[in-house]
């Protein structure tokens, strides 16, 4: 069993929870920010039976979705199914509110396929709202944090705006893009996380007083155009799939999908709009020096397209609608903080938006963050007991990368107050377990985003098995409700009797299972009869199939990494004292503190002969009988 020990940088106050110096804590959790990450955070902790409390600016904005109006894609498809495995909300939310749903690389193999829905941003929010306030055991506070409160280099509460205290066992921090955040367009800045929304800048002076590694990030936000003044007969239209792919593994009795389909258009940018943004690239605010946060690299601004690949001609956008009941339109594809002239005169040079109406202009947001090598693999700050950190304060992107770490940090922090063992996922178990190790051996210089890229073992990690690697493991700790577990257990069985099947089975006089490994062959062209199985059974059987020799192959990878990479690395090593480490890779270890030899091995400048030099001092130390865990 896991203990808190084996995965934090701490004494031993921190695997064996006490009451807060404070008295009797009101809650064991308390979540800051109500957000994607804050509700799953809250969800988990409340599952776990932890006394919870969720504290939010404004609870006419829980669930926000912020920017795209969308949830899932590549990569983050994955995780937004994971989330659902382990007993979240994201994938039951996006069902019930999706107008439009796609199987992205559907033409491609199984490994990089990832479900993405367009949402009804407005019901989503309602959808969410609506679960936060019926969810039994959750206090909804409505308030601004001003601070933490710190007792011996423990946190154990906040402070509110209003001098208010609320004690806990337990904090999150889930503040998105609020910490000392500010909004640009153009010249003009204003204090703000989001439009209409405030900035909060206690907290950082707090985190900075417990000298954590703070740094800032920029995001931005494209413009919104009014439906009746697009021309949508110049532009290419783009449907959902005839049959769409749901997100969560437990269904609603009703209709799917439960809301009425729309199409999406696409249309580029051109030269014309190209050589405005050029001419004016000095007004941009990047570009002109008053932001220093740095912004995602795989979803630039506008600006950043035309400077960087200058080459190019044009560049796709995706008109989006955000909703059945409003006639707002979300530009996706031109991120921008442009002054707002600028932004009007460019738009309008591209085809079906001459006529364009600008419901609201495109920003910048620069903000806070934590460096999450202050990290633990549970999402607790290794060296602030009782704090724990999800979402873009850990400089991470995207609501399915924040749901994922809301429901870890909520689920450990939960089981931290309790007196109970961690919760971590390995990296050959879950997209979740990628992204949180990723995080605790990274020191980003931009926002990280979840790809299929960064999972090493993809063919394992697919969107159709997640409940099937993950249910169990939910169950274990109490995440996941008999629901859930009911319908994971049915389905595992409807599989087993499948493989029964195609194990007997023969065709042209050939086994069944062997010819289906062919990649002309599917499950459908194989002609044996699958009577009781759903469309997500069979994709689940049939990539099994294909790809079990590639399973195999992973199996033994993963065998040989629990035995030699998650070999721990000792609290406070001394990398500089290791004679023959190069330099570089001492200096990257002592500073972002891998907790394993494989975490290690993640590290840029870290090389598999300085891992070897690693492996040989634990084997020294194991020999003199030096304690090697953490």
């Amino acid at each position: 069993m896991v203990s808190w020990g084996a995965v934090m940088d701490a004494d031993d106050t921190l695997q064996h929870p006490h009451p807060s110096p404070l008295g009797r804590a009101a809650y064991d959790v308390l979540v800051v920010g109500a957000g994607h990450a804050g509700t799953e955070a809250a969800r988990a902790a409340v599952a776990l039976g932890a006394r919870t409390a969720l504290v939010t600016l404004r609870d006419d904005r829980i669930g926000e979705m912020s920017c795209n109006p969308a949830i899932g894609g590549l990569g983050k498809g994955q995780l937004a199914r994971e989330v659902d495995a382990l007993g979240g909300w994201m994938g039951q939310a996006i069902d019930r509110t999706g107008i439009q749903f796609r199987l992205l690389n559907a033409s491609k193999g199984f490994a990089v396929q990832a479900p993405r829905a367009q949402a009804d941003r407005h019901l989503y929010r309602e959808e969410i709202t609506r679960r936060v306030r019926k969810l039994d055991g959750l206090e909804l506070v409505v308030g601004a944090v001003e601070e933490l409160l710190v007792d011996e280099g423990r946190v154990v509460g906040v402070r509110l705006g209003t001098g208010e205290r609320l004690e806990a066992h337990a904090v999150i921090l889930t503040t998105g893009t609020f910490l000392a955040a500010v909004m640009h367009t153009g010249e003009s800045q204003s204090s703000g996380g989001r439009v209409d929304e405030g900035s909060v800048s206690g907290v950082s002076r707090t985190l900075r007083a417990l000298a954590l590694p703070l740094g800032r990030l920029k995001t931005g936000t494209p413009p919104r155009l009014s439906a009746d003044s697009i021309d949508f007969e110049q532009l290419e239209a783009q449907g959902g799939d005839a049959t769409p792919t749901r997100f969560s593994f437990v269904a609603d009795a009703g209709a799917f999908p439960a809301l009425e389909q729309v199409l999406c258009h696409v249309t580029y940018t051109n030269e014309r709009a190209h050589a405005i943004i050029r001419e004016n690239l000095h007004r941009a605010p990047m570009y002109a020096g008053r932001i220093a946060g740095v912004g995602p690299r795989y979803c630039p601004s506008i600006e950043d397209k035309v400077v960087r690949f200058a080459e190019r001609e044009r560049h796709q956008l995706f008109l989006e609608p955000e909703g059945l009941a409003t006639d707002v339109v979300y530009v996706n594809g031109v991120s921008t903080s442009l002054p707002a002239e600028v932004q009007e005169e460019f738009l309008r040079t591209i085809d079906g938006l001459a006529r364009a109406r600008f419901l609201r202009h495109g920003y910048a947001v620069e903000y806070d963050f934590v460096e999450p090598r202050a990290l633990a693999p549970t999402l607790a700050v290794a060296a602030v007991p009782g704090l724990f950190l999800a979402g873009q304060i850990n400089g991470t992107s995207g609501y399915e990368e924040a749901a994922g770490q809301g429901l870890l940090a909520g689920a450990n922090a939960a089981l931290w107050a309790t007196g109970r063992p961690p919760f971590v996922l390995g990296r050959h178990e879950a997209y979740l377990g990628v992204l949180v190790d990723d995080l605790v051996v990274s020191q980003p210089t931009e926002p990280y985003r979840m790809f299929s890229s960064r999972a090493e073992h993809r063919l394992r990690l697919r969107h159709d098995n997640a409940d099937l690697r993950l249910v169990e493991r939910g169950r274990a700790i109490g995440l996941v409700d008999d629901e859930r577990w009911n319908v994971s257990e049915a389905r595992r069985a409807r599989l087993a009797r499948a493989r029964d099947v195609l194990a007997r089975a023969r065709v042209d006089g050939r086994p069944a299972a062997e010819r289906l490994r062919r990649p002309e062959v599917t499950l459908d062209t194989l002609g044996v009869d699958f009577d009781e199985l759903a469309p997500e059974d069979r994709v689940t059987l049939e990539a099994d199939v294909k790809y079990a020799g590639y399973l195999a192959r992973q199996d033994r990878a993963v065998e040989r990494l629990e035995r030699d990479g998650e070999r721990a690395l000792p609290a406070g090593f001394d990398f500089l004292a290791i004679q023959g480490l190069r330099r570089e890779a001492a200096e990257k270890l002592t500073l972002l503190r891998p907790h394993t030899l494989g975490a290690a091995g993640r590290i840029a400048g870290v090389n598999p002969p300085d891992l070897a030099l690693l492996a040989i001092h634990l084997d020294r130390r194991r020999r003199a009988g030096t304690p090697t865990e953490r």
